[in-house]
């Protein structure tokens, strides 16, 4: 894992000083499931985000068989202040990680099947690649699972995402994070209307595409800077919204300036209802790829295989 003075060091406020709230409390992964999941994962020589991102649900998730393959190896070529994911310079791009991840979706017997990535900034074409072949290789092995994808920004670059698109993932997801006036310090690397375009132009390059993005909060945003944000997604189209607590990886990353209530989030998914949005999922423990299946089934039609 990269060195910790990688780590952007910014703080946003002062460092919140008290213990988690219980509604924040994960239970341990325990369980057959969970073990075998990670035993797959390990022999298939596959990173799950689940585990690189330190994801409060990983228990209950793999006990569901539902887990989100990372791909692209586990280094990120950016420094983002929230995540856990190490940084460095990633390792060549591996051509045969796509078979090996529709191996481990077959095994699983998976319905809904998320695939996400670290930033390969120094590849974003051949990135893009790695994700359409994965959506071919699962549908080639289980044509009937759904296939989400997460993917980055590819530097603003039009070609990956048409690439990805061509593919037709049944979900495309690429989050914005959090707020305008706190990307420099949350989001190394990306611009808050570079994601607002490539959302806007997953609509325009494919129509009827299902869109999706995610929003963090607990970072030092106000109540009017989240609501902002919602209304410019629900104006590009976006289908699918989650807002969850920021929870800090480690001390070397951004502090928390302040845990949500249950209710707040319940106000907050209101909030956002207002702007069109097909799904909101919005709680404390609300990750990217949280129930994701749930979410795909009450925006899509079935789909003909």
């Amino acid at each position: 894992m990269a060195g910790t003075s990688q780590l952007i060091q910014i703080e946003l406020g002062p460092p919140l000083r008290v213990p988690k709230p219980d509604w924040l409390r994960a239970k341990a992964p325990v369980g057959d499931n969970f073990h075998n999941l990670k035993k797959l994962a390990r022999g298939l020589g596959l990173h799950t985000v689940c585990e690189s991102a330190q994801c409060p649900n990983i228990g209950e998730c793999w006990n569901h068989k539902t887990a989100t393959f990372m791909l692209l190896g586990d280094i990120c070529t950016r420094r983002c202040g929230f995540c856990a994911v190490p940084k460095g310079r990633p390792e060549p791009i591996d051509w045969d990680e796509p078979r090996r991840v529709a191996e481990a979706v077959a095994t699983l017997g998976l319905k809904h099947a998320v695939i996400t990535s670290v930033n390969r900034d120094d590849d974003n074409v051949g990135g893009a690649r790695v994700f359409a072949e994965t959506i071919r290789e699962i549908r080639e092995v289980i044509p009937d699972c759904r296939v989400e994808v997460l993917i980055p920004d590819f530097q603003g670059l039009e070609e990956p995402l048409k690439i990805v698109l061509e593919a037709q993932p049944d979900v495309l997801n690429h989050n914005t994070e959090t707020v305008p006036r706190l990307y420099r310090a949350v989001r190394s690397g990306a611009r808050y209307e570079r994601t607002l375009t490539l959302l806007d132009n997953a609509k325009k390059f494919s129509p009827g595409m299902v869109t999706k993005s995610g929003v963090m909060v607990g970072l030092g945003e106000s109540t009017d800077e989240l609501i902002e944000v919602f209304r410019d997604l629900g104006s590009r189209g976006v289908d699918i919204l989650t807002v969850g607590q920021y929870l800090r990886p480690s001390r070397d990353h951004l502090p928390i300036a302040r845990f949500y209530t249950p209710e707040e989030f319940r106000e907050l998914r209101e909030a956002a209802l207002r702007f069109g949005f097909r799904h909101v999922e919005s709680g404390p423990m609300v990750r990217s790829s949280y129930h994701a299946h749930e979410q795909a089934e009450s925006t899509s039609a079935p789909r003909v295989v």
